[in-house]
């Protein structure tokens, strides 16, 4: 099981999209899913994540709130408790790394976007929070 980070999802079109919970920008956390359901989150790793949407961060934009980082390491914190088999920790940006794994599973081999969401300093701001339970960044950071 793993954790994966993204901002809200803009201009998505017919795109069907969901994840698990949304942190707003003043660190207010939403659950929005069961975490035992499988949400549309992202590509290749619905099936072994629980996504966690930011509001913010869209386009690239370095925008997340100190708010938003204690937040989404609490909530990180939580997970982890709740659900020991939890082992990676990851940016949507490091979705790809994950190809080799054992969690991916996507039938369509063509099926891929770019993406740039949420920041590396976001995310090393996160994985500080929370270095003490030592979840895995993607495979190849390593």
């Amino acid at each position: 099981m793993m954790i994966c980070f993204s901002p809200i999802v803009a201009d998505a079109g017919n795109l069907n999209v969901s994840a698990h919970f949304l942190v707003d920008r003043d660190g207010t956390v939403y659950r929005l899913l069961k975490e035992t359901w499988m949400a549309r989150h992202v590509i290749g790793l619905n099936y072994y994540s629980i996504g966690i949407e930011n509001v913010g961060g869209a386009g690239g934009v370095d925008n997340m709130t100190p708010q938003q980082i204690e937040a989404n390491a609490k909530l990180v914190r939580y997970l982890v408790k709740k659900y020991p088999t939890i082992k990676y920790l990851i940016g949507h940006y490091e979705y790809t790394r994950m190809e080799q794994t054992p969690f991916w599973m996507e039938k369509d081999s063509t099926y891929r976007t770019v993406k740039t969401d949420p920041s590396k300093a976001f995310m090393q701001a996160v994985r500080a929070w929370v270095s003490d339970i030592r979840p895995e960044p993607a495979p190849s950071l390593r």
